[in-house]
């Protein structure tokens, strides 16, 4: 079976049908923005590169990120330095110049305003010789600005005067825009953005706004109508008005971003072809039968349920996650023996050599004198040696293949490839993993794997479109890794304890972070690490490997391979050792500048250690003085040792855009709706699609046409079907 490369083709073709069914276009949505009244070409070019507002649906979705109340005329006597902005009514009584002096050269034109409560100062730096001329003593003025103190008088510096009996132009509760400066200096501030709103909301009707939620929806949910929403989210008359309008454009978002995810995976479900897999044979119960170690529940649950995919007759297309040591590979395993007993071939994709490597020894001791073939294909196998793998993955010789990326080589031609298991799933590309379909006649089932824990909310807004497993519970014996904090005036203490350790017949990591910004910072900040710790660990009683990012693939193999047979003591490395290398003798991560980690990764390195019988440590070493929000890291990850825990506070600590494997997915771009502050409706919006598409899987129904209609129109970019 061929894979088209256009993206789209990874999709259920039927989805793919629905949404590029022609549809009408509502043409106040596409009217170029430099065609709106009080643009223009100029402004139009700004508003073009510096907030990507191209045409009218781009400005309508420039949501406001808050509100100044004006409706409110607050008593001076009761400002308080917790207002931000404030409006007073009062008459002027004063206006005097202030020249410059020993602190400021500036000139200013301070004015005092008194009400019935008391006074404040108004103050003007820039254009005061105008404001002077225009001020008028003894009359009344409504005053709005920025409220701050100062030896404890109130003033506003720069302040909006309007005369209280005219006609406001403002309004009750004014939207405020995001901005920047080369608009402002264009007059496109907040406020004359709001402008513009203004005049464009003139021109629209509620009918230019279309529903695109079913009306049971809007019922149960107590939504608002959308073209409402859409006004009250710019121009509220309250504050709760503001809210509801906010709830329910949240509520879009997040419920169509489930609803295509639930409408792909039914129809992945209900359309897809895929190899059945109707026995569990004698290859599966023997490797079962003779494992050194009892299954934990979490494991036979995700086997269950691998078991029931792969006998539907449609392809299975699976998440499964794990914590680190939680037993991923021997049900990666056990279901790859599954397609082997039907008669079939599997492959298990890795992202390094290393890895792989360690996949391939792993596997074939387990399954030792078993009737299974199993190869291990990377970059470095080449010669007579590939030639063999290759004719016998060709004629079926071989069960089991192990590799790299190298198993997607178009060389690479299975007989009967019913499974395909990719471990570290966020390493590699869609079109990667695509290029597997293309080995079988029929896609084979998919099994993506991770170690990285995914919050609950991530998942379902990233891998919605996935079947998702979850193995949540640690094999009986798994050691606990000691975790402590350790500032880096300690270090010779440090030093010292893993030099105990090492004498003792232990090994260990000692990993430096990476600089984004500089690869040269990085390979010097290495290099003095590697330099300190040579002489911390004299020669020859210490024997150091080191591993990094600029080094060759041969050398960096060579390297870690001294470090996993024991040759070596210390690993000095970069975050490349986080995934893949598994030493049981390691029983010692120090992590240097701990404070540089995000949180998932402290919790990858720290699982690179106790993995064998012995006590296992992981000291973070910091800066004797952290930011705050670092502290919080060393704190969480400190007192506990649960991977998804972990992956929660990461990703309260950084939000979603900077949770690995997520910043490209599409899935998360929001305009409104924060995956993090917004659990609790995505639950529901999740709930909503979910019943949705069991009740009318493609939007048949009559009521669920302007859904469908919106959904035609509206038809993203990126690609939904992430084979993820």
């Amino acid at each position: 079976m061929q894979v088209a490369k256009n993206p789209d083709a990874y999709a259920p073709r039927l989805l793919i049908d629905i949404l590029a069914m022609p549809a009408s276009v509502t043409p106040i949505w596409q009217i170029p923005v430099e065609y709106i009244k009080g643009v223009g070409p100029q402004r139009a070019e700004l508003l073009k590169k510096e907030l990507q507002i191209f045409t009218g649906r781009d400005l309508l979705m420039l949501f406001p990120y808050r509100y100044y109340d004006r409706s409110e005329i607050t008593p001076i006597a009761r400002l308080t330095s917790e207002q931000e902005y404030a409006q007073v009514k009062g008459v002027i009584t004063q206006i005097h110049q202030v020249e410059g002096g020993r602190w400021s050269n500036a000139s200013r034109l301070v004015a005092e305003l008194h009400d019935d409560t008391g006074f404040l100062q108004l103050i003007w730096f820039n254009g005061w010789q105008w404001v002077k001329k225009s001020l008028q003593p003894g009359k009344t003025y409504l005053a709005f600005g920025r409220l701050s103190f100062f030896n404890g008088i109130p003033q506003i510096v720069h302040p909006e005067l309007n005369d209280p009996h005219a006609p406001q132009a403002s309004w009750a509760f004014e939207p405020v825009y995001p901005s920047t400066e080369k608009l402002k200096s264009r007059g496109l501030n907040s406020r004359g953005i709001a402008r513009i709103m203004a005049a464009f909301w003139e021109k629209i009707r509620d009918q230019d706004i279309p529903e695109n939620l079913p009306e049971s929806i809007l019922q149960t949910y107590q939504l608002m109508e959308r073209a409402k929403a859409f006004r009250a989210i710019h121009f509220p008359n309250s504050s709760s008005e503001a809210e509801a309008a906010r709830r329910r454009l949240k509520f879009e978002e997040l419920f169509l971003s489930q609803l295509r995810m639930a409408m792909l995976r039914h129809q992945h479900h209900e359309q897809s072809r895929g190899w059945k897999f109707e026995q569990v044979g004698e290859r599966f119960h023997a490797l079962y039968q003779r494992l050194p170690f009892s299954l934990t529940d979490a494991q036979k649950r995700v086997i269950r349920e691998i078991r029931r995919d792969t006998n539907t007759g449609h392809q299975m297309n699976r998440l499964l996650q794990g914590d680190v040591g939680s037993g991923k590979t021997i049900v990666a395993l056990l279901s790859m023996l599954l397609a082997v007993d039907n008669g079939f071939q599997a492959c298990l994709m890795a992202p390094t050599e290393i890895l792989a490597q360690q996949h391939f020894s792993h596997i074939r001791a387990l399954l030792d004198d078993l009737p299974v073939e199993v190869a291990l294909l990377t970059g470095s196998v080449r010669g007579q040696a590939r030639k063999q793998i290759l004719e016998g993955i060709n004629s079926g010789h071989i069960h089991l293949l192990i590799g790299t990326h190298a198993l997607i080589e178009d060389t690479v031609q299975f007989a009967r490839l019913g499974l395909a298991v990719i471990d570290e799933q966020h390493r590699f590309g869609v079109a990667q993993r695509a290029a597997l379909w293309e080995k079988s006649e029929i896609p084979p089932h998919v099994l993506v794997m991770t170690a990285t824990p995914i919050p609950r909310t991530l998942a379902m807004t990233v891998y919605g479109d996935l079947d998702v497993s979850v193995i949540d519970q640690l094999p009986p014996g798994r050691k606990k890794v000691m975790t402590v904090h350790r500032t880096s005036d300690r270090r010779h203490q440090v030093m010292d304890f893993v030099k105990s350790q090492i004498r003792e017949g232990r090994q260990a990591y000692i990993v430096y972070p990476l600089i984004e910004e500089s690869e040269k910072l990085d390979y010097e900040n290495l290099m003095r690490g590697y330099e300190e710790v040579k002489a911390y660990f004299p020669e020859p009683e210490f024997r150091i490997s080191m591993v990094h990012g600029q080094q060759s693939p041969e050398v960096r193999h060579t390297n870690m391979q001294r470090f996993v047979q024991g040759i070596t003591h210390i690993m000095v490395a970069t975050t490349v050792i986080e995934v893949g290398v598994h030493v049981p003798n390691a029983t010692i991560m120090v992590i240097e500048s701990a404070e540089k980690f995000g949180l998932s990764q402290l919790h990858q390195l720290r699982g690179r250690v106790g993995r064998g019988e012995h006590a296992s440590y992981c000291i973070l070493l910091t800066a004797p003085e952290i930011g705050k929000e670092a502290m919080e890291r060393i704190r969480v990850i400190t007192q506990t040792d649960n991977g998804f825990l972990i992956a929660e506070k990461d990703l309260q600590l950084r939000g979603p855009g900077d949770i690995e494997g997520t910043r490209q997915s599409g899935a998360i771009e929001f305009k409104l709706a924060d995956v993090v502050q917004d659990a609790d409706l995505l639950m529901t919006a999740r709930q909503a699609a979910l019943q949705l598409v069991e009740e009318d899987p493609l939007l048949m129904k009559p009521e669920n046409r302007c859904l469908l209609d919106y959904l035609q129109q509206d038809r993203r970019k990126n690609n939904w079907s992430k084979i993820s």
